[in-house]
């Protein structure tokens, strides 16, 4: 995956957060499902493709005391710590492919927005999927947003996959259920409208 890795590096280099078309100021949507699931502060969260969201400033601020954000970028990961100054000391830094991602300890959380559909190769699914269900502890959830099936056929110059409820309850079915989903507009900086599915399982 030296290549995928390259082109992040790259993309985090030369373009700031706020320019990404993935930017917002206030992650609404992640947040409201993460509160609607009542996690103990005290609860193993991951932010997989994290790289330099504000995800983790607001999940910083609501208490939860063991956060990690996994990304394939060093250089997302140092702008990050950057931003969130002496907090970045109380989040665990995994700079990591998704897809060949050594779990070392189990989540009751594991949340992926828009990082998944840009794995294209059956192998890369199988290996994100493999790893997804040994990274969440039982009764744990997953909150996974995609492109839809009416959102963009590329970001960032890269292929993605688009999923609809359907598409990603079939991936899961076997280990999780399936406790929501819906259809999400995101507006990018441009103004241009990208629409998501935004679901959240629970490990069976």
């Amino acid at each position: 995956m030296k290549e995928a890795k390259s082109h992040w590096e790259d993309v985090y280099d030369k373009k700031s957060y706020e320019d990404a078309s993935w930017y917002q100021e206030k992650p609404e949507t992640s947040l409201q499902f993460i509160k609607d699931l009542h996690l103990p502060e005290c609860s193993k969260i991951i932010d997989v493709g994290g790289g330099d969201s504000n995800l983790v400033d607001y999940l910083i601020k609501k208490g939860y005391r063991d956060i990690s954000v996994l990304d394939i970028s060093e250089k997302a990961i140092k702008k990050a710590k950057k931003r969130l100054k002496g907090d970045a000391e109380k989040v665990n830094w995994i700079v990591a492919d998704a897809t060949e991602f050594e779990v070392i300890q189990v989540y009751h959380l594991w949340h992926d927005r828009a990082a998944f559909h840009f794995l294209t190769e059956e192998y890369q699914i199988e290996n994100y999927l493999r790893t997804l269900e040994n990274s969440v502890a039982s009764g744990g959830y997953v909150i996974l947003a995609t492109f839809s099936k009416n959102g963009p056929e590329k970001c960032s110059g890269r292929k993605i996959n688009q999923y609809s409820k359907e598409d990603l309850q079939e991936l899961l079915q076997h280990k999780f259920e399936l406790l929501r989903c819906e259809n999400i507009d995101h507006k990018t900086p441009s103004g241009v409208i990208q629409n998501f599915t935004f679901c959240c399982f629970r490990k069976k």
